[in-house]
């Protein structure tokens, strides 16, 4: 049960990360986006070790992650597009 509140508190994180990644100067949003049939196995692969055996509860785990990426790469580009003006 710790395990799946780590998993989840630690997937709402994910945005925070994105953004900050992107306002630091790391990397950008545009590499980001190239990266992301990576970044969707390696989600699915966390769902995988994060969660009880079965392939509902990595989904369950992996889509949201998966999502709030998208959130945070969206963000992320927002973010360049207001520091540029």
């Amino acid at each position: 049960m710790v395990r799946l509140f780590f998993a989840f508190g630690l997937a709402f994180e994910i945005p925070v990360a994105v953004v900050i990644l992107i306002a630091l100067g790391v990397t950008t949003a545009e590499k980001l986006a190239e990266s992301r049939p990576y970044v969707v196995i390696g989600l699915f692969v966390i769902g995988m070790l994060l969660t009880p055996p079965d392939p509902a509860s990595q989904t369950l785990l992996a889509v949201p992650m998966w999502l709030l990426f998208e959130v945070g790469l969206l963000m992320g580009k927002s973010l360049r597009k207001q520091k540029q003006v």
